[in-house]
């Protein structure tokens, strides 16, 4: 029996450093949003998303939310100020998205990631679209 497994575990998505991102040669980050990047009650992109986007923009890697909310205009809210393009409504874990998202940044699948915290959708598809899982933990308040 095979089992499916994520290709690198982090407590948070900050663990994922340009500098990871470069030794591992990825070129296109596709992350999920809710409880990988931001808590789903968030509004806003909290101070250390930005930075951490910029920072792997300055990297050379593209950054692309791949996302199963359904709500398109609170995403394209949440994603504009970042100025990371979003797909809503995504299906996941179909691979149909993922796929898109490499075509049109032609960019090859052994360089690029998906980044998520749940297995059932981000890790899967992944694994369909034949790409490297990164999975975080489900992302929750700090005090």
């Amino acid at each position: 029996m095979t089992f499916i497994r994520a290709n690198k575990k982090f407590e948070r998505f900050e663990d994922v450093t340009p500098d990871l991102l470069k030794q591992e040669n990825v070129k296109l980050l596709l992350c999920d949003l809710d409880n990988t990047l931001r808590l789903h009650s968030e509004k806003e992109p909290a101070d250390e998303l930005q930075d951490w986007i910029e920072e792997c923009k300055a990297a050379g890697v593209q950054i692309v939310i791949i996302s199963n909310n359904g709500r398109k205009k609170m995403m394209q809210r949440f994603c504009e100020p970042i100025d990371v393009p979003c797909v809503w409504w995504a299906k996941k874990p179909m691979s149909k998205k993922l796929n898109e998202a490499m075509r049109e940044y032609d960019i090859p699948r052994r360089n690029t990631v998906m980044l998520g915290d749940k297995w059932s959708t981000d890790v899967l598809a992944a694994h369909f679209a034949k790409i490297r899982a990164w999975k975080v933990n489900h992302r929750r308040n700090v005090v």
